[in-house]
């Protein structure tokens, strides 16, 4: 929901090389003293800090801040919706997939990409799916002081993720104690967080509804709604140090959605079709960092999430499913002299779901189980190696997996650096599938990665290419089984600049991708109807000081996608393609507008506001996703958007810090 906290404003960010990105907050003065990974002894860095692997990643110490990616940076990219994954849509080696959510990466499904919060996965990270409309994030990206973006060969203390994973590291005490409010057309939310007064502990509360019924009677939309759509969300954290430089952090989110709507049968012209969706969802996290003598480190954390849905569809019958998710884990890491450490751990999750789906009762239950460890190397005073593995076992499939993984970085100068790595990902099919189904095997790619970053002078440039190999793949025809192959190799390109123009901003991207891969229904290799082969995206950020307004315009672009009308084949063989073909390119024009003021000038407390409008898809430019055929193969809808523009305007206001300057100088730097 579009509401996004002022506590964000003031960032800096760290961006790292290798195949993943890194946005971090400023990290809070009385925050810990030393980053997470970085526990060595005293020794002095040798130049540069030398070279440093880090999650899967090459980080060079040189923190250029320039040419980085911030929190604020990444959801004020106009179009956004306050949504990370919506927002990293912005980077190279993803999909403009509009009908859906989640971050579709290097030719693989949403569903191959997941989300860690302080090392525990975010289990359904938006809210229940609608079919062709995207659903809102579940998440506050300003919760989190670090984002670590991966889009291949991340580290082996990660795993059940084939294509990405999105790491996030919350936030430690809060800076201030301050409350904050924002209020647009469709949703309203309140906050308020408290600093203890000498700094060693905080809490927070924030509650937030949204309800898009009078904003769909002023903007028509192609569905027809008959509930809601509605949203309502609350979240709670509290934070307190242990001891010089450990801390616990517990932090618990709740939620509920209704959706209901119609569209035309395309089975039964004439008649409309309904489907409604109702979710209650709750996410809590509990975490601790400690320190200890001889440069050990220990970071353990439990979670716990459960889902209830309710879906009644016209199409496919009735689900009621409650799922039930619980997640131990304990890494612990030994530093060692240049920053050399060795890293080592295991978890456990817990899934059962019981119900039904599409009429049908349903029971599942499964114990994971995952033991990794890894170590950064150097092998040169330019050279840096990680090298670790991950060994994992499900009691559904009955099975066991090794996945090594091994990360190389070179130094080539003061501002360059070449790197590549490699590693295997292992995933387990979705759990629909699992149901009934315990001849399923582990589905695996394979990821080849190298690239070349530069980064001076307020400005950065990456060139990657890679190549990932698919094995074990879900069929669904002529049988259910992991036996599904594919492939996807690219190239991808970033240039971001903060020095040509006087307070402007830019970045521009570009992606190729060449992928095919047999799955699900697919009766051959074929090129995914997520995937476009050729992407971009420019993002441009202009602050105008003596106005106090930023103005923020996004362009993405993407060709054309592949659509099929795939028949059945009943159980009797393969099925076929009766018809196919390619969409129309993608391109959208976004423009979100901030002015900065102070509502309340005469008051004794800070206070920091501003007013938001903006508008997605300015042009209007009609977007076609695919297409779906009835039964019969003679008719076809487009999957389009719900409306051809959206629109906001709001305003938000923060009481207890006056960010201005913090914004200013974020703006200028």
């Amino acid at each position: 929901m579009e509401t996004p906290r002022i506590v964000g404003l003031l960032a800096t960010a760290l961006l790292l090389s290798g195949s993943q990105w890194a946005v971090s907050q400023e990290r809070p003065k009385d925050s810990l003293t030393r980053q997470p990974d970085r526990i060595a002894n005293g020794a002095k860095r040798r130049m540069l800090e030398e070279v440093q692997v880090s999650a899967g990643t090459f980080e060079a110490s040189d923190k250029a801040k320039g040419a980085s990616l911030t929190p604020i940076d990444a959801v004020t990219v106009a179009g956004s919706n306050n949504d990370l994954s919506q927002a990293l849509r912005a980077l190279p080696g993803t999909q403009q997939v509009g009908e859906g959510e989640g971050l579709f990466v290097r030719g693989g499904t949403g569903e191959e990409a997941k989300q860690f919060m302080d090392g525990i996965l975010v289990k359904n990270p938006n809210f229940p799916a609608v079919p062709g409309i995207p659903q809102y994030a579940r998440i506050d990206p300003f919760l989190f002081k670090g984002i670590l973006f991966s889009t291949g060969g991340y580290s082996a203390l990660y795993g059940q993720a084939m294509s990405s994973a999105l790491i996030l590291e919350s936030i430690d005490i809060p800076e201030a104690t301050e409350a904050s409010f924002s209020l647009f057309p469709a949703n309203t939310g309140v906050g308020f967080q408290r600093r203890a007064d000498d700094g060693n502990s905080g809490y927070g509360v924030n509650l937030a509804y949204s309800n898009h019924r009078l904003y769909n009677a002023v903007v028509p939309q192609a569905p027809e709604y008959f509930a809601g759509p509605s949203y309502l969300q609350g979240d709670a954290h509290f934070r307190i140090k242990t001891g010089d430089r450990g801390i616990l952090k517990f932090y618990t989110n709740w939620n509920g959605s209704e959706v209901g709507l119609t569209r035309p049968d395309i089975d039964h012209p004439g008649r409309r079709s309904a489907y409604f969706v109702r979710g209650r969802n709750t996410y809590n996290n509990l975490s601790m960092v400690r320190y200890f003598g001889n440069n050990w480190k220990i970071d353990a954390s439990g979670g716990y999430s459960f889902l209830r849905t309710a879906i009644r569809s016209d199409d496919t019958g009735s689900s009621d499913r409650d799922e039930h998710f619980a997640q131990l884990r304990a890494v612990f890491t030994k530093g060692f002299a240049r920053n050399q450490a060795v890293r080592f751990g295991a978890e456990h999750f817990f899934t059962r779901e019981a119900g039904t789906w599409e009429d049908q009762p349903i029971r599942l239950t499964d114990q994971l189980t995952a033991a990794f460890a890894e170590g950064d190397v150097y092998l040169t005073p330019h050279m840096a190696a990680k090298i670790g593995g991950r060994i994992e076992h499900s009691s559904a499939l009955h099975r066991w997996v090794f996945a090594p993984r091994a990360s190389l970085g070179y130094r080539l100068g003061v501002a360059s650096q070449l790197n590549a790595a490699y590693g295997i990902f292992y995933q387990m099919p979705s759990s629909i599938y699992l149901y009934g189904n315990p001849e399923l095997g582990f589905s695996r790619a394979t990821h080849y990665i190298v690239n070349f970053t530069h980064n001076a002078g307020n400005r950065f440039f990456r060139a990657e290419a890679y190549y990932k190999r698919y094995r074990g793949l879900l069929r669904t025809e002529p049988n259910l089984a992991t036996s599904g192959i594919g492939d996807a190799k690219g190239l991808e390109f970033f240039f971001r600049d903060k020095r040509t123009f006087t307070n402007l901003d830019y970045w521009v991207t570009y992606t190729y991708i060449d992928t095919k891969r047999q799955f699900l229904d697919y009766p051959e290799l074929l090129k995914p109807t997520f995937a476009a082969p050729h992407t971009g995206t420019l993002a441009l950020k202009k602050f105008f000081p003596a106005l106090s307004t930023n103005v923020n315009i996004s362009y993405a672009f993407a060709s054309g996608r592949p659509y099929y009308d795939i028949e059945s084949s009943s159980g009797s063989g393969e099925s076929t393609i009766r018809h196919a073909g390619t969409t129309r390119p993608y391109s959208v024009v976004n423009l979100h507008v901030a002015y900065l003021t102070s509502f309340f000038k005469r008051s004794k407390l800070k206070n920091f506001s501003g007013i938001g409008i903006g508008v997605n898809n300015l042009l209007g430019t009609k977007q076609v996703f695919g297409y779906n055929y009835s039964t019969d193969g003679q008719h076809r809808q487009a999957i389009t958007l719900p409306a051809p523009r959206y629109y906001y305007i709001g305003v938000f206001m923060s009481w207890g810090v006056d960010r201005s300057d913090d914004f200013m100088d974020n703006q200028l730097l």
